[in-house]
């Protein structure tokens, strides 16, 4: 048995100074992957637009044949230094949190810290946790900043699903696959390519930062088996991946309100992007006003951790200085995040 509860965050002088997002090159629709399972979906008469019409997914992006993801973490985190006119030799610490990786070992962020020419004084480490591994990120940056330890973090990430989708693809068309088949794999097909990036420094010596408030997290681990992703292939229950990511966001949500948080009239709520049904459903549990909820899925896919970064990169240029920022995503395993920003 789980003792149950959340965990609380407050933090005094870090913030957000920079954030830059990179859209990989090449859009795949929907309904391309509808057309290459045509003969599967015949067998199994599933109807035309099944992808699209319950995910919301229109489209998402690869990158191009030959592109090392780590490169695009790289260059995205070179972008966003640029943008905080900050110099590669003032940064202490370096996060990668991109699910993916092409070796087991060494970890990803070496050779992000590699191509972006940083000190051999900066530590750097990967940390991986499903789709809230930037919020993460940003926790850890923020600790270390109000600790005293480092003075400016760049937390970063690259998704790289193509070969996985590519190989679902195939696994798909081969004899023998059944509804459930099908089913257990229609969430892998959802996914897209794109990196982004933040900087993070001293609020109290950066006046043009967006300040972390602090941040909620709760566990729900007993549901570690419902999302399970390996190199080539992404097993999903949907339905109950929904069920219970759902029950542990408001979970969190209302014993946080409860304890002296106020998450009510936000300016902007930035959610992890996963789909149509996800979305709507975060938006009535905690009642969210839609407005204020941005949607890229539809266009870039479930970018895995850095979707939550590049749609609130995207929506920089839309926010005042005193808006009122959540960042909100449920992780595979399960766990959940909640990080406010002060614009």
């Amino acid at each position: 048995m789980h003792l149950r509860g959340n965990a609380s965050f407050r933090y005094r002088d870090s913030a957000i100074v920079a954030l830059a997002h990179i859209e990989a090159p090449v859009v795949v629709t929907s309904a391309e992957f509808e057309e290459r399972l045509a003969p599967t979906r015949q067998k199994l008469r599933l109807p035309d637009h099944l992808l699209e019409r319950v995910s919301g997914v229109r489209e998402r992006r690869w990158w191009r044949p030959g592109t090392a993801f780590e490169d695009m973490a790289a260059e995205a985190g070179s972008k966003a230094l640029a943008e905080a006119g900050v110099d590669p030799g003032e940064v202490g610490l370096l996060i990668n949190t991109s699910v993916s990786r092409s070796t087991l070992e060494p970890s990803v962020a070496v050779r992000v810290h590699d191509r972006m020419g940083l000190p051999s004084s900066a530590l750097n480490f990967d940390i991986t946790n499903a789709c809230v591994g930037f919020v993460n990120g940003l926790q850890m940056a923020a600790a270390m900043i109000d600790a005293g330890q480092v003075d400016y973090a760049v937390i970063v990430n690259s998704e790289d699903v193509r070969p996985t989708q590519e190989d679902t693809l195939a696994r798909l068309l081969a004899d023998g696959v059944t509804r459930r088949d099908y089913a257990d794999q229609f969430a892998s097909l959802t996914l897209g390519d794109g990196a982004a990036a933040a900087v993070v420094g001293r609020a109290s010596r950066r006046p043009d930062g967006h300040r972390i408030v602090g941040a909620v997290s709760r566990a729900g681990t007993e549901h570690h088996e419902l999302c399970v992703g390996s190199f080539g292939k992404m097993t999903t229950d949907t339905k109950n991946l929904l069920r219970h990511g759902l029950q542990l966001v408001t979970d969190a949500w209302h014993e946080a309100e409860a304890d002296g948080w106020n998450f009510s009239g936000m300016d902007r709520y930035v959610t992890h992007q996963i789909s149509t049904p996800y979305t709507n459903a975060i938006v009535e549990a905690v009642d969210l006003d839609p407005a204020a909820v941005p949607i890229t899925f539809d266009r870039w896919g479930n970018v895995g951790p850095a979707s939550i970064a590049m749609t609130l990169s995207e929506q920089a240029e839309s926010l005042s200085a005193g808006d009122r920022v959540m960042c909100l995503g449920v992780g595979s395993g399960l766990n959940t995040a909640i990080l406010e920003l002060a614009w």
